[in-house]
């Protein structure tokens, strides 16, 4: 049986979790387009942002609940408050990932820090690209300015070549096209079911889409959601249920009637 998930044409980099499709980004930059159909984060990024070291970017978005930097060492990200905007900032040479979450969607940024007046160089792919070819049989890609990949992922050995290839530059989300078989969905649900373990959240399959749910604080959501991208290939719908149960603030000592009773 063959699974056909949506396929990654729109140049939206926002992935749905729950809700309607709804615009995230203004568009600022070239790459935010239009409106992308339910999708789940998985590998590879949505964008790739290029910063330097020591000066700042600036993003304004429509809207924004929290962002996360895998490696703050490298890059940090701030939303300023009351304002929707972004502030990124380089560290120090390297890579590290961004997660943003707004309204039940989520996308994840790589963010490629370069010294001064000088650009990271890509990280090499042809190595990657040619086991994803041999473990994949007609898998089909072009590069250059209109980059994309398509193939069948009809075994686990392909869709393991593909997510190391897929963890490199070679790609972004929206220039795959990719077809699974339904025993290598159920192989990746127990990648996925093994990474939450412990956390309160379970995942399972409805169709080619996948379903979040459970009960968890705010740090187990931001891992349950790493996890998901780390251990997919492609993108599937998600329908994120999960209930997210934040501590209640703590009292102010300091006012009149909040202790001493």
């Amino acid at each position: 049986m063959r699974v056909r998930p949506p396929v990654s044409h729109s140049r939206s980099p926002w992935r749905r979790a729950g809700g309607r499709a709804l615009s995230l980004l203004a568009p600022l930059v070239a790459l935010l387009l239009c409106l992308l159909p339910p999708r789940a984060a998985a590998w590879p990024v949505d964008l790739a942002m290029p910063l330097e070291v020591g000066k700042e970017r600036f993003h304004k978005l429509s809207a924004v609940e929290w962002v996360e930097v895998e490696d703050p060492s490298i890059a940090t990200a701030e939303v300023l408050a009351g304002s929707n905007e972004l502030l990124l900032t380089g560290v120090k040479p390297g890579r590290t990932l961004l997660l943003l979450y707004a309204e039940g969607k989520f996308a994840v940024w790589r963010l490629s820090v370069g010294a001064p007046g000088r650009p990271l160089e890509p990280e090499p792919s042809a190595e990657p690209l040619a086991a994803a070819r041999k473990a994949c049989p007609g898998l089909k890609s072009t590069e250059g300015a209109e980059r994309s990949l398509t193939t069948a992922v009809n075994t686990g050995r392909c869709r393991e070549a593909l997510r190391t290839l897929l963890k490199t530059d070679a790609f972004l989300a929206r220039e795959l096209e990719l077809t699974f078989e339904m025993t290598v969905l159920q192989e990746q649900l127990v990648a996925l079911t093994a990474g939450l373990k412990g956390s309160g959240l379970t995942v399972s399959y409805h169709g080619a889409g996948l379903l979040l749910e459970g009960t968890t604080s705010p740090e187990g959501h931001r891992r349950a959601l790493w996890e998901l991208f780390r251990q997919s290939v492609g993108r599937v719908a998600l329908e994120d249920r999960v209930t997210v149960q934040r501590p209640p603030p703590p009292e102010d000592a300091g006012t009149p009637g909040a202790s001493g009773r």
